[in-house]
């Protein structure tokens, strides 16, 4: 119980810190969105996101940063394997499940939903 409430706080405070973001800023939430990507691949490769995933599981992994982290961690492994088409393919190797998951639930809510435009 104690790692599920650890991934709730973690979790919860990186999300306050991207809606403050959203809601202080005069910037797209589109391009929040791009920054939390890019920070979580910058922290990762600088090795500073991995502890924080370690330490607090799902809390860390599943927003934005930890997707970024995920690119930069399949890249990282695929690239000793096989070098520049590691580089090029681990980071959806390593997101593919996640991705396709978001497809998927995207295809299905639009078709349920009926979308007028």
């Amino acid at each position: 119980m104690e790692k599920v409430a650890t991934a709730f706080v973690v979790g919860g405070l990186l999300c306050v810190i991207a809606q403050l973001a959203v809601d202080l800023s005069e910037t797209n939430p589109a391009n929040i969105m791009v920054l939390s990507v890019t920070a979580g691949a910058v922290l990762s490769g600088a090795g500073l996101y991995g502890p924080l995933v370690k330490f607090a599981g799902a809390g860390a992994s599943v927003p934005l940063l930890g997707f970024g982290h995920s690119l930069v961690q399949g890249m990282l492994q695929d690239a000793g394997k096989s070098g520049l088409v590691g580089i090029l393919s681990g980071g959806l190797r390593a997101t593919a499940v996640g991705l396709t998951t978001a497809i998927l639930a995207g295809y299905l809510i639009a078709a349920a939903a009926n979308p007028k435009g």
